[in-house]
């Protein structure tokens, strides 16, 4: 039940950032880096942590800075 859990918690955090990312036009291509690995890293750190919020920040948190330095 869980598992099922955190599948459905990811898959609704991954159609909100998609729906997101399509309001971000006037965004620097570092912003939307950023944004998408934020968002990526949250659902991954959902993912494996069975739906930890202490997890899916730290993934966020993780996921933006991978983001931000992927940018030139």
């Amino acid at each position: 039940m869980t598992k099922s859990i955190s599948k459905i918690t990811a898959g609704i955090l991954a159609g909100a950032i998609l729906i997101a990312s399509t309001g971000c036009s006037d965004m620097s291509r570092k912003d939307k880096n950023t944004a998408i690995g934020a968002g990526v890293g949250g659902v991954a750190g959902a993912v494996l942590t069975n739906g930890s919020a202490a997890g899916t920040i730290g993934g966020a948190a993780v996921g933006g800075v991978i983001g931000n330095k992927t940018s030139k």
